[in-house]
């Protein structure tokens, strides 16, 4: 006896979309047959439904342990499953400590096991302080390795000079894992928001001119370099340029072993919003010029996006300025012509529940974009670049990660509509069609119709073949 059927859904999978029943049984996909006609202890009608793989987010910030009046770990996973998520990748920082040995990842994971709501991965860092400490993080079962080639923010997470992003590049590769890199020029950033500061020039235009695209480019192009001189598996994450993923595909092509990710709030807003956003609004890379958002979408449509994560990166309010009540969130903050300093306001986006909304209003309604290349850039390509078993796809054998989307349904999102423990965030206001009805992780129900319905025994993900 199957433990769960879901009847008559849509069933999106690999190159089609298909009217199926999709059968479960030990928390893994047994049949997806145009009728099963075994019993099963439960049935669900998914009749006008679609049938999407779970989200594998390969990039957000949970900040647990040390950080969890941030976000932590039970809010985080909780918004992820809110958005059909059910498997996320956290980063190394912002946590305290920072994962950046064997110790803090052990750390880190009884965290995630005590928390969260989904199956969970980790990345370690990779820093100047932690070189030799990479093959026992690889040992434990990270998913790779993440540096910064600019200022992370954190002291205690420094970022990588070329020097020690080579030589980390090259353990790497021995031990058969990506290396992530956040791309933007140290040095050109920095000397660019120092000049603009001492010049008394700190508004939200300022902060844009500090970090302009070139600088983007460059870093991208310097880390191409060295992955093909190592032969390491590169990961560019949250590319914020249509100019950027061009210059990472031609690389691509000439056979750099490179994976391109860019993250929803790119392809949701561009420049020209900041200034009603304000800090929320505010992240690293920054939103770029219509042109560039154009070139992105482009980009997307063409197919040369990998992978789409959210790079959700929220703080207190109070990091943000937004010392207001919930209702006003995301409506304008500091940092605005009146004289504030946006440099010194938080840089993130909490956004890790509007993922699948974001490509289904401005991707599938708007622009056409396939359901199946949606499915592919949020759950099918990060199992496969991170060689993860039995995830990222609806077929039999693969885990039962999935969720109900009902692509006709219009919301505006609201602060009341959040998991977030901090109610901020540059989606609210937003008109939004095609909702998650429920997510299910390995068969159990753990998100319904605006709740949390189960908590699961959530389960490390480690590398299908670490070495």
């Amino acid at each position: 006896m199957l433990d769960l059927i879901v009847r008559k859904g849509q069933i999106v999978q690999p190159g089609r979309v298909v009217r199926a029943d999709l059968g479960v049984s030990d928390g893994k996909i047994t049949q997806v047959a145009e009728e099963i006609a075994e019993p099963a202890r439960q049935e669900m009608q998914a009749e006008g439904l679609y049938v999407f793989p779970g989200l594998i987010d390969v990039h957000v910030h949970f900040n647990e342990p040390g950080h969890s009046d941030w976000e932590g770990i039970a809010t985080g996973s909780a918004a992820l499953a809110a958005g059909g998520g059910t498997l996320f990748f956290d980063m190394p920082l912002n946590s305290v400590p920072c994962t950046l040995d064997a110790l803090n990842f052990d750390l880190k994971a009884a965290a995630m096991r005590a928390a969260s709501v989904t199956d969970f991965a980790l990345w370690g860092g990779l820093t100047p302080a932690n070189l030799e400490h990479l093959p026992e993080l690889a040992e434990r079962g990270v998913i790779g390795f993440k540096a910064f080639m600019s200022n992370s923010g954190l002291p205690e997470f420094p970022h990588a000079d070329e020097a020690t992003l080579y030589e980390g590049m090259k353990i790497a590769a021995q031990l058969g894992l990506p290396v992530a890199v956040h791309a933007e020029s140290e040095a050109l950033t920095g000397y660019f928001a120092q000049k603009l500061r001492s010049e008394a020039k700190t508004t939200w235009r300022d902060y844009l001119a500090s970090r302009p695209v070139f600088t983007e480019l460059e870093a991208i192009s310097r880390a191409l370099i060295l992955a093909q001189e190592t032969g390491c598996k590169l990961h560019i994450v949250h590319i914020s340029s249509g100019s950027g993923v061009v210059l990472a595909a031609e690389a691509k092509a000439r056979g750099v072993d490179v994976s391109l990710e860019t993250c929803p709030h790119y392809l949701a807003f561009s420049e020209a919003d900041l200034e009603r956003l304000g800090a929320v609004g505010k992240c690293a890379p920054p939103l770029r010029s219509e042109a560039e958002q154009d070139l992105l979408w482009d980009e997307v449509l063409r197919g040369s996006l990998d992978i789409i994560g959210s790079d959700h990166s929220p703080s207190p309010p109070e990091l943000k300025g937004l010392l207001r009540s919930p209702s006003t969130f995301g409506r304008g903050s500091r940092g605005d012509e009146g004289g504030d300093d946006f440099f010194a306001l938080w840089g993130g986006i909490s956004g890790v529940q509007s993922t699948l909304a974001v490509l289904l209003t401005e991707g599938w309604h708007r622009l056409s974009l396939p359901l199946e290349a949606i499915a592919r850039m949020l759950a099918d390509n990060p199992a496969r670049r991170f060689e993860l078993a039995a995830k990222g796809r609806l077929e039999p054998g693969y885990d039962a990660d999935f969720a109900l989307v009902d692509l006709h349904q219009s919301f505006n999102l609201e602060p009341q509509d959040l998991r977030y423990r901090h109610k901020q965030s540059p989606y609210l206001g937003r008109s939004f069609t095609g909702a998650v009805r429920q997510t299910f992780v390995r068969g159990q129900k753990v998100f319904d119709g605006g709740r949390i319905a189960a908590v699961i025994n959530p389960a490390l993900i480690r590398p299908r073949s670490p070495s």
